[in-house]
This record gives structure tokens, C-alpha cells and sequence, in this order.
């Protein structure tokens, strides 16, 4: 604690003692500290994405916008569990920024107990779309924790992994997908029993949780911003097709309707 006050960082449960806390009309709570650099509009338009359907599962979750949450460690260099507080800045410098991380969760306490706080560094997030897309990956990924997936979205889903469809929406999703359907295969031949190919039902599950997730997240990023699929290409895995992905908005979109004033729309651009 003595090296906290040192730094200027402080406890993410005191920020969410005293941050004055807000509930965005689809009732999801959240709090913005310190020099954070988005402004009150554009951090409840981008809140306010999220349909009711989705944020009615979020009320254990509260939603904290600052500055720079800072990564884990041991003051004894342990690779072990952190036992240190989770702190943040409150101001942005380049010597905090290497040591913090994307978000941190943390368990609330006195009034606060029994809520998860979520905590989002906005300045190490370049700009609207990366903010925004580190809270709905966060939003999608608890809305699974807390209901699941449904069967009509996970038979998609399974059938395009079955029709070989190219590509994934997360290294997740890739790394699942080619488990459930290629463990135990020999030469590239999966092994068949009973006339059946053999599917690994673990990483089935895993996978179709991750592409739910991710669907999520990116239909409502869609809603939020107006941005082209390829920015969402990463190195290590190749991007869905774009007919399959729309396939898949279509379904949460249809699921989880827009709140009033947001619209979700697919728009193609042919090559030149």
C-alpha cells in the first residue's frame, strides 16, 4: 500500500466506493475516473449499445472507465496468484502504461459486495473502436457465463464448422473449432466410429461459447460504430468469411433487438 501512495495509483475498490456511479437507460451501471479522455455523451451512447435483452443479465457487473488499470504481480516476483490490491491510475504516463492491462475484474466490497467490477484502461485502448470493443467482448462474454447459448445459434455455428467454412472470430473460437473436430485425427483424416465422425463434445461446447461471444461483441460494436470487418483481422488465425459472420449477426440481432436510436445494418462493398 505504502508504494501505491508512492505512485499516486489507488485501490480499484476505493474508485468504485466513491466514483459517482450511473445507470445508462438499459440499466447497466457504470462509472467513469480520472483523466480518461472520453466524454460523458460518448461514454453513455456507447453503454446504451447494448440492447436491454443482453444488459438484464449484467447486474452483477459494474462497468469503470479509467485512466489505466494496472497489470497483477507479487512484490516478491512469484510467477504465483497476485495478493497485492488491483490499483489505478488516475492519470496516463508512458512508464504506467507498460506495466498496465486492458481491464481488470475485481470483487466489490461494503455497499458494492456481491458486484464484479470490471475496470477498463481507456488510454491504452488507441481510440473509440478499441474501447468499445474491449467493453462488449467483456459484455458477451459474461452474458454467456450467465445464460448460455442458445441451440438455434449453436447449431449454426456447428453446422459451418462441419460445411468447413473459412476462418474464425477469435483465436479462441479457432483454437476450439479445430480441437472439437480434428482431435485424434491421424494424417488428417478424422477417426470415424460407428459410421460417425468422433467430436470432441468439451471442445465442441467451448467453441460454440466462444463464437456466441464473439458474435455479440461484434454486432454490438456494429451498433456502436460504423467500421469496416477487416479491422478486426488478427495474424495468427484467418478471419471469418463474411457471408457465415453475417449469418451469425443476423441470429443475436434477431435474438437481442436495438435499443431506441441504434440500428444495425450489413453492408457489403464489392472489390474493384
Amino acid at each position: 500500500m505504502a508504494e501505491s501512495v508512492k505512485t499516486g495509483l489507488i485501490p480499484a475498490v476505493q474508485i468504485a466506493r466513491d466514483a459517482v456511479l450511473r445507470h445508462a437507460p438499459n440499466g447497466l451501471g457504470y462509472a467513469a475516473f480520472g483523466d480518461n479522455h472520453i466524454s460523458d455523451t460518448e461514454l453513455e451512447r456507447m453503454v446504451q449499445a447494448i440492447p436491454s435483452a443482453i444488459s438484464a443479465a449484467l447486474g452483477s457487473k459494474l462497468y469503470f472507465f479509467v485512466p489505466l488499470a494496472m497489470s497483477p504481480h507479487r512484490e516478491d516476483g512469484s510467477s504465483s496468484p497476485p495478493v497485492t490490491p488491483v490499483l489505478i491510475a488516475p492519470q496516463y504516463s508512458a512508464q504506467l502504461g507498460e506495466d498496465a492491462i486492458c481491464h481488470r475484474n475485481v470483487s466489490l466490497e461494503g455497499t458494492l459486495a456481491g458486484k464484479e467490477g470490471v475496470f477498463i484502461s481507456t488510454r491504452l485502448l488507441s481510440d473509440r473502436f478499441a474501447l468499445a470493443f474491449e467493453l462488449f467482448i467483456n459484455a458477451g462474454h459474461a452474458f454467456v457465463d450467465a445464460v448460455g447459448v442458445p441451440e438455434s445459434f449453436g447449431e449454426l455455428v456447428w453446422n459451418q464448422a462441419l460445411a468447413d467454412v473459412r476462418g474464425e472470430t477469435s483465436q479462441d473460437a479457432w483454437e476450439d473449432r479445430n480441437t472439437a473436430l480434428h482431435q485424434g485425427a491421424v494424417g488428417g483424416l478424422m477417426p470415424v466410429v460407428d459410421g460417425e465422425r468422433s467430436i470432441d463434445e468439451k471442445a465442441r461446447t467451448s467453441y460454440t461459447e466462444a463464437a456466441f461471444s464473439d458474435a455479440i461483441a461484434i454486432y454490438l460494436l456494429s451498433l456502436a460504430v460504423d467500421f469496416d470487418y477487416s479491422e478486426l483481422r488478427e495474424r495468427e488465425y484467418p478471419l471469418l468469411a463474411p457471408q457465415a459472420l453475417a449469418e451469425r449477426l443476423r441470429a443475436v440481432h434477431k435474438l437481442f433487438p436495438p435499443n431506441p436510436t441504434y440500428e444495425f445494418a450489413i453492408r457489403y462493398r464489392r472489390r474493384a
